[in-house]
């Protein structure tokens, strides 16, 4: 099989996405910027400043390992962008970037839902086994969660991204209008859609059952339960903000390619503002590390620690995250 897609399987020619060029590389380099010393900051507070980790943190240090996965592909990304939609690479590490950064999409979102249910277990049931969950166990959840996710994302491997477009520019992309969609992408597709839909709903349940059980039982004053919704909802909205926008401007073209199959135009103007709605999605490496400060007090406590060390403030510690080694 050929490296490069032939055009014939697809409903539009391809076109450079110049709206897409001219702006996405300067928000994808600002949150690179930001997210990379943000996640390498939290992954040092992680490894060397915690011990006694609950499930909570151990779900967070898994959501920091997976927005590396994002880090690492995004300068490829950048590059390809800054040359106007030419993969440099070949189609083997195009299919991997690809993957890597699907990979993250789906295991961000696994484990920021994973630390909204576990306040939500910890508020609504206080006395299910889940909150007795050890360390091992936490871990085994976790390694589980990313045998799910990789494998339901290894299809794209598979399947050839590379094509080359009506100016003979190699493009690298994962979303395209194809006459025959192949099994990989329409996986790929269902996996986009669905990732984002179901948890969002779980995630509006935990918070909806949190904020009930405050009114009914009077706890609306008690420090921790106030935590766990502000925790929550700082999830959902994050949530919505990295991977709203990717869903609905995704669904508005496929949307337009049905109703309208011949204005190839109009589908490229769409599919431009999908593609540019992805600099969302990259956003939540950046904001990851507000939801590490809001999720756990010993992450809390043990950034206030480290910054109290450089002598510049001095930061007071909370007794509920008092399990810190000496960092």
């Amino acid at each position: 099989m050929d490296t490069n897609t032939t055009m014939s399987n697809f409903h539009c020619n391809h076109s450079t996405q110049t709206l897409v060029t001219n702006v996405l590389p300067a928000v994808m380099i600002t949150e690179l910027v930001v997210g990379l010393p943000g996640n390498l900051v939290a992954l040092w507070i992680f490894w060397f400043c915690m011990q006694g980790w609950r499930p909570n943190a151990i779900f967070l240090v898994n959501l920091v390992l997976a927005d590396f996965l994002l880090l690492v592909s995004m300068p490829f990304r950048i590059n390809y962008l800054l040359a106007g939609e030419n993969w440099a690479f070949g189609g083997i590490w195009c299919r991997i970037n690809l993957f890597m950064l699907a990979v993250n999409r789906s295991a961000s979102i696994a484990f920021m839902t994973a630390v909204a249910v576990d306040r939500y277990f910890k508020v609504v049931h206080p006395h299910h086994h889940i909150n007795h969950m050890t360390p091992r166990q936490a871990w085994k959840v976790a390694g589980g969660m990313w045998v799910l996710v990789i494998g339901l994302r290894t299809p794209l491997l598979a399947t050839q991204l590379m094509k080359i477009g009506d100016d003979g520019r190699s493009l690298c992309r994962s979303f395209d209008s194809y006459n025959e969609t192949p099994p990989g992408i329409m996986l790929h597709n269902a996996m986009f859609v669905g990732e984002f839909i179901l948890p969002l709903l779980l995630l509006i349940f935990c918070s909806a059952r949190i904020a009930c059980i405050l009114r009914q039982r009077n706890m609306d004053r008690k420090l921790k339960v106030r935590r766990a919704i502000r925790t929550v909802m700082v999830i959902v909205l994050a949530f919505v903000i990295c991977f709203g926008p990717g869903v609905l401007t995704g669904l508005l073209a496929v949307f337009y390619k049905k109703h309208r199959p011949t204005d190839c135009q109009g589908y490229q103007l769409m599919t431009q503002l999908f593609s540019l709605s992805i600099g969302f999605t990259y956003l939540n490496s950046a904001l990851d590390p507000v939801i590490y400060c809001f999720s756990s007090s010993m992450f809390r406590n043990a950034l206030k620690a480290s910054v109290n060390k450089l002598g510049v403030v001095d930061l007071q510690l909370s007794r509920r995250g008092s399990m810190t080694s000496d960092c």
